[in-house]
């Protein structure tokens, strides 16, 4: 896949809970747990960027309620730096959502969203 300048991501937040979406490569089966995020489509803002691909992925409504960081991007990813907003669900029940690009939907599917207590220690696996 071509490399891309950042990922935009939303740290979903309610009653002390983080969602965390499961992707799995279609080739290698191998699973992983991640925030739902993507890239920017032209004429977006970064919060509209955000909130749409959170309900493509997790049919959840939400609003952005602030900034949290920006990191680089993990060695040979695709996306250069990742940019993460706090939001909250505002409509909708988490559910796997769907990729629509077809580039990245032959690489991965949206198999599983959960929500992790940020008061105890979670494993992601």
């Amino acid at each position: 896949m071509e490399k891309r300048d950042t990922r935009y991501q939303g740290a979903i937040i309610r009653d002390h809970q983080i969602l965390f979406i499961r992707h799995r490569e279609n080739k290698s089966g191998r699973s992983y747990w991640i925030l739902p995020g993507g890239g920017i489509e032209p004429g977006e803002t970064e919060e509209e960027c955000v909130r749409r691909e959170i309900k493509e992925e997790t049919n959840l409504d939400v609003q952005t309620v602030s900034f949290l960081l920006e990191e680089p991007g993990p060695p040979n990813d695709i996306y250069r730096s990742f940019k993460t907003y706090q939001c909250k669900p505002t409509a909708g029940k988490a559910a796997p959502g769907f990729e629509p690009e077809p580039e990245a939907a032959n690489q991965y599917s949206i198999v599983e969203v959960k929500w992790f207590d940020l008061a105890r220690r979670n494993r992601l696996g």
